[in-house]
């Protein structure tokens, strides 16, 4: 059974008559700011992506027996190296 306006509302009467507007006010403050700060991490996190991601590309190739050889290469001669 669910909890009926009436029992919500005193609920709600005595934690104000307990803490007070005064440390209430205050939690939620603290709450906020809590959340802005997450939000302003995310962004500084999708900016330090976004900016890693431009600042130099990789190219993804091996070097084997004096070769380059790229990554699909080089798998199928590792195959080729194990069956001999």
């Amino acid at each position: 059974m669910f909890p009926g306006w009436l029992q919500i509302a005193l609920v709600a009467l005595l934690i104000i008559l307990l803490f007070g507007r005064g440390k209430i006010s205050d939690l939620m403050g603290d709450v906020a700011k809590g959340i802005t700060s997450f939000r302003k991490g995310l962004k500084e996190d999708t900016a330090d992506t976004a900016s890693a991601a431009d600042a130099k590309e990789v190219s993804d190739s091996r070097v084997i027996d004096g070769e380059t050889v790229s990554p699909t290469e080089s798998t199928a001669n590792d195959k080729e190296k194990t069956e001999v």
